[in-house]
């Protein structure tokens, strides 16, 4: 076996682990979602949301979703290599963590009811809303060029981004997060959130996508 042939090898091994980690830790979300949803929506979820005094357990949601994040950055860095390859190894991890959340709670709950059902998408630092189709093709993405890239600089290639496909991904990343916020407010106020602003979505993808 070439050097070139093992290093992928040892590439592919790191890949499956990492993607095996984060279909499990999805589990564990679901699972708390799944109590979360008994506790604050025994009826069942379903926009617009009512309005709710503060509880302490959004405090804690929130620091629970602040540890998750912390989690995910640091299983692709706990396996070594270089600095690209370990970042490629967090994007596999989180595409497949959330892709794998929504799988579970539909397993769980039969929730989702389509790709296009209106999500909670995130807490921090403000209401995140859109339809569920929208993070799982985010994380769809960071799946194939996390992997690709991976792939690219453990076997021995050169991956990096120039100032252009800097300016690209942060770009993309501020339009993505925009699209998911931008109707945050409404929610949060207990009114049914407006249309999706798909376009400003799609062009974050493509310029995202662009940078690789």
């Amino acid at each position: 076996m070439t050097s070139e042939a093992a290093a992928r090898r040892r590439i592919w091994g790191q890949l499956a682990a990492v993607f095996l980690w984060a279909v499990a830790f999805a589990l564990v979300e679901a699972a708390v979602v799944v109590y979360l949803r008994r506790i604050f929506h025994p009826g069942g979820f379903a926009f617009p949301l009512q309005p709710r005094p503060y509880d302490p357990i959004l405090g804690v949601e929130v620091a629970r979703e602040a540890a998750t994040l912390v989690m995910l950055a640091l299983v692709g860095f706990l396996a070594g290599g270089r600095g690209w390859e370990r970042f490629a190894r967090v994007m596999v991890a989180f595409g497949a963590w959330d892709i794998f959340y929504y799988a579970w709670l539909w397993v769980f709950l039969g929730w989702p009811p389509s790709l296009a059902t209106l999500d909670v998408l995130f807490l921090i630092p403000t209401i995140w809303v859109g339809p569920v189709w929208a993070p799982c093709l985010v994380s769809l993405g960071l799946v194939l060029c996390g992997g690709a890239a991976a792939l690219r600089v453990g076997a021995g290639g050169r991956f990096a981004f120039g100032r252009r496909g800097w300016a690209l991904a942060l770009a993309g990343s501020l339009l993505i997060v925009s699209s998911f916020v931008w109707r945050g407010e409404e929610a949060a106020r207990g009114e049914m959130p407006g249309p999706f602003p798909w376009p400003l979505f799609l062009l974050g993808m493509a310029l995202g996508l662009w940078a690789f």
